[in-house]
């Protein structure tokens, strides 16, 4: 009997992925998320984790987890609008508006899912979204969904961002200004105070999303909108409970009115079941344990300090050339050609050293790079070990 296949072609761009040296499989980690743990049975040092304090295995957020799924189940049945708002996800929510110094918060399943969701609800065909070109995925599908006019400046031009303002000031519908607090891909800081100056001279929406910037920057780890001193500038913060808080999700802050309204009209949040109890449980331990232990973004600072400047010492380009200089504990190593940094990838791996590559379409063609991040948690000798392991391939490889 023959079987009907009308995928065929997905075959063919996989196999085209796998002739360019681009195409991946996935990596298995057999146990916590740590500095040093095992991947695919392989003991490795672990620098492509978003883990940046180490909660994600922190005790108190592991014995929260349980307690709540003790109490409350392992699901919570619904989604938030009919019948699956728990008391934790209220809690939840108040304890970040209450850190973020803003009226309210709204948590999504994810940070994908806050920044598409927000943007899609907010606007319409008639508005205008001004975008830094290297804004996450997420802004961008989100932009894309809501149907408005799309204007995207150069990254961190704020006077390219105002020249297109001044294009559709007098256009009617809203204009939204949009930035990444922290660029994911190469760990520079977004010019939130900038651009706020200019939402301000214009009139326009300010909107940052805090993702790499929560639990990096900013007192206790509050980010770029208190690391730039914007509090009260910025009408929607956006952030991730999936990177330095350890757990899931994503959440927005701002007025009541703007969370009131995400409550109605924000789809991901209307149409998705809510976390499950442990994940607001372990959220609330995450966020005690940034306030009482300042020490773990010390460590972070200091770990990157310290490993930016060995990677710069063996000669790597880590940014500043064809690609903007890291400025956080995001340290990207570029390499430029994508199969030579696939296979860097996995010589590094083989020699036991977990870092991913990033390959077009993730990052433009010609700036395909290795990305390190380095942890709270990392010892000195293991990133001096992990330098030297990244040099040798380096080096075995012509990259060096």
């Amino acid at each position: 009997m023959s079987q009907r296949n009308q995928l065929t072609y997905l075959t063919d761009q996989l196999n085209a992925m796998r002739e360019a040296g681009t195409h991946f499989g996935l990596r298995v980690l057999d146990d916590q998320q740590a500095p040093v743990c095992h991947y695919d049975g392989k003991e490795v040092i672990n620098l492509a984790s978003n883990n940046y304090l180490g909660l994600a295995n922190h005790p108190k957020l592991i014995e929260a987890a349980v307690e709540a799924t003790k109490t409350y189940g392992a699901g919570s049945g619904a989604v938030r609008t009919i019948a699956g708002t728990m008391k934790l996800h209220m809690q939840l929510e108040e304890r970040i508006a209450a850190f973020k110094n803003v009226e309210a918060c709204v948590v999504f399943q994810s940070g994908f899912a806050a920044n598409a969701g927000t943007v899609s609800a907010i606007l319409g065909k008639e508005d205008f979204i001004l975008s830094d070109e290297l804004n996450h995925a997420s802004i961008i599908d989100g932009a894309r969904l809501s149907r408005a006019k799309i204007k995207v400046f150069r990254h961190k031009d704020v006077a390219h961002c105002e020249e297109l303002l001044n294009e559709v000031k007098d256009e009617p519908g809203r204009k939204l200004i949009i930035t990444d607090g922290v660029f994911s891909m190469d760990g520079d800081i977004g010019p939130v105070d900038k651009l706020a100056d200019l939402a301000e001279k214009y009139g326009a929406i300010m909107m940052v999303d805090d993702a790499h910037a929560s639990g990096v920057l900013g007192r206790q780890g509050r980010g770029s909108i208190d690391h730039f001193h914007q509090h009260g500038r910025v009408d929607i913060q956006v952030g991730t409970l999936s990177k330095a808080i350890g757990s899931l999700g994503g959440y927005v802050c701002g007025s009541k009115d703007l969370i009131d309204f995400l409550y109605h009209r924000a789809r991901p949040f209307l149409f998705s079941t809510s976390h499950p109890p442990s994940v607001p449980a372990s959220c609330l331990a995450a966020f005690d344990i940034l306030e009482s232990e300042p020490d773990r973004m010390e460590r972070l600072w200091n770990n990157t300090k310290t490993f930016k400047a060995m990677l710069e010492s063996a000669g790597f380009d880590i940014g500043g050339n064809i690609t903007p200089a890291s400025e956080t504990p995001i340290l990207p190593i570029i390499i430029g050609d994508s199969a030579k940094t696939a296979e860097f990838s996995r010589v590094l791996f083989d020699a036991g050293l977990m870092a991913t590559a990033i390959t077009f379409p993730t990052v433009p063609q010609g700036k395909a790079r290795i990305r390190t991040i380095v942890t709270s948690e990392h010892k000195p000798e293991t990133l001096a070990r992990a330098a030297e392991i990244l040099t040798t391939s380096a080096k075995k490889l012509g990259v060096l």
